[in-house]
Order: structure tokens, then C-alpha cells, then sequence
């Protein structure tokens, strides 16, 4: 990687960006599991979401996401819903491993992960089942625009920001929303004039444990509020570790801003465990 810790965070960025044609495969699934749920559940749309959607995806970590939202009433319990979804993919697809992960049913074919977010149209919006239990409303349409709103105005930083941070979630195996993480990202810079790469690495990690990562509200102002993790038990793991990412992280901009690249390199190494 690259001899300066700037190029060091660059090429650790490129490493982990999915090619254009990485998850053609698991793609390739949608068609056939939205005419499996329109033919027992009735399809009003069903779109791409997440991470690969908004561009912040990470080789071989992201999975492809998908919402459907569902026609008829949406009923009192999310486990109806969920496990409607997940009984009609089962009979479709019988030799693929199929689960539940709040909020996703999640498809584990041969050849890619499949995550199917079931849910069903609000006046604004959609209501899809909350990772701690019951509803929570979403609009991934205004979240991605908004993302992308930020990341123009700083050339790019917001999603290159954003990818690092899951990066550090996936090899350090931090139990945090990685939709929180893209969040956070995004509302971080919008407070920012400009951007430098192992500074706003070093203030976003810092910002997420200022607050504790506690639940964020909808920068939109128009959804339910974001949480970072499912379960107090994940909350102290993760905030353990981003304790160690922090210190890790002030380090490394303290050498960097030294001119001690090699010592600041040394120190993101240990925080992406590269």
C-alpha cells in the first residue's frame, strides 16, 4: 500500500470497493424471488437498497439488498410478515439456506447473499420490522439522496469515509449497524468545511463515541430514528472496541501530522487489522 498514511487509507479504500460486476450473481436471484412473492404475497414494488446501492459497499462483507414492499394490510406483528416472506422463499428455493436477520430475510445462495427487506407503504416512506422488535419507518429513496447529496459537495470523502468505517466493522467483528455507520458518516461531514483523510477518520470515530453511539434522528427528519447496535449486550462490545479504535486512530493522525507516515501507517494497520 502506499507510502504515505493518505495512500495508505486510498489504497485500503480501492482494496475493499466491490468491482461493477462483483455481486452480478446474487443479483441475478431477483427476478425469480420477486415473482415467488408476487405470485403468494402480491409485490407493489421492489427495489435495490444498501450499501452496493449507495456505493459504499465492501468486497466480499456486503451482501445485495433488495425492499419489496408487500400489498395488502400490514399486520400487528413483524414476525408475520417476516416469516411469510421467509416460508414462500423456503418453498422456492428448497436447497438454499434461509433466515431471519431483522430486518431482512436473508438468502444464502451458492452463489451470493441475497437480503430481502419485506415491507409495506406508509403516506412517505415504508415500515419494515426494526432490528430490536417492532416497526420502524424508512425512507431509503431520501437516505441515499441525502448521502449523496453530502458526498458531492466533498468530492467523494463522504462514501470513501463511510467504506472505512465498515471496514473496521467487519475486520474488527464490531456488532454495529452498518447503515448507522453510513449515516454517521454522512451527518459528520455535513458539519465539515473540508475533508483530510486520517483527520476525519481519527473526528468521525471520535464522533461515534462522543455519543456513546447512541440512536440517531433521520438527518431527513422524515423516518424512525437510527440505532447503531441490536442489543445492549452488542452496544458494550462495540463501544469497547471503537474505545480501542479511537485511540488507535488519534494516534495514527498524531504521527501523521508529525510526518511520521510510517509510524501513522503502523497505526491504521492495527486498526483495520491489515
Amino acid at each position: 500500500m502506499g507510502d504515505t498514511a493518505i495512500g495508505w487509507l486510498s489504497d485500503l479504500n480501492a482494496k475493499y470497493t466491490p468491482s461493477s460486476n462483483q455481486f452480478d450473481a446474487a443479483r441475478g436471484h431477483r427476478a425469480s424471488i420477486e415473482s415467488r412473492l408476487d405470485s403468494d404475497l402480491g409485490v407493489r414494488e421492489m427495489f435495490e437498497i444498501g450499501s452496493l446501492r449507495h456505493g459504499t459497499g465492501v468486497w466480499i462483507y456486503s451482501d445485495a439488498d433488495y425492499l419489496v414492499s408487500l400489498k395488502g394490510i400490514r399486520p400487528e406483528s413483524i414476525w408475520t410478515m417476516l416469516e411469510k416472506v421467509k416460508s414462500s422463499l423456503e418453498t422456492r428455493f428448497p436447497s438454499t439456506t434461509i433466515s431471519t436477520r431483522r430486518p431482512a430475510v436473508v438468502c444464502k445462495f451458492s452463489d451470493g447473499t441475497v437480503e430481502v427487506v419485506p415491507g409495506y407503504p406508509a403516506t412517505t416512506g415504508y415500515w419494515i420490522a426494526h432490528p430490536s422488535g417492532g416497526w420502524m419507518l424508512t425512507h431509503p429513496k431520501d437516505h441515499n439522496a441525502y448521502v449523496n447529496g453530502v458526498n458531492s459537495r466533498h468530492s467523494g470523502a463522504v462514501k470513501k469515509l463511510a467504506r472505512e468505517l465498515k471496514v473496521w466493522k467487519y475486520k474488527r467483528n464490531v456488532p454495529i449497524s452498518s447503515c448507522y455507520l453510513e449515516m454517521r458518516a454522512a451527518k459528520y461531514m455535513d458539519g465539515q468545511a473540508t475533508y483530510s483523510a486520517v483527520w476525519d477518520l481519527h473526528g468521525a470515530l471520535k464522533h461515534l463515541q462522543d455519543v456513546g453511539l447512541a440512536a440517531m434522528n433521520d438527518p431527513t427528519g422524515l423516518g424512525s430514528r437510527f440505532t447503531a447496535c441490536s442489543s445492549d449486550t452488542n452496544k458494550a462490545d462495540a463501544l469497547s472496541k471503537l474505545n480501542t479504535a479511537v485511540a488507535r486512530a488519534g494516534r495514527a493522525k498524531a504521527h501523521w501530522a508529525a510526518g511520521e507516515n510510517a509510524e501513522s501507517i503502523d497505526d491504521l494497520k492495527l486498526l483495520f487489522n491489515q
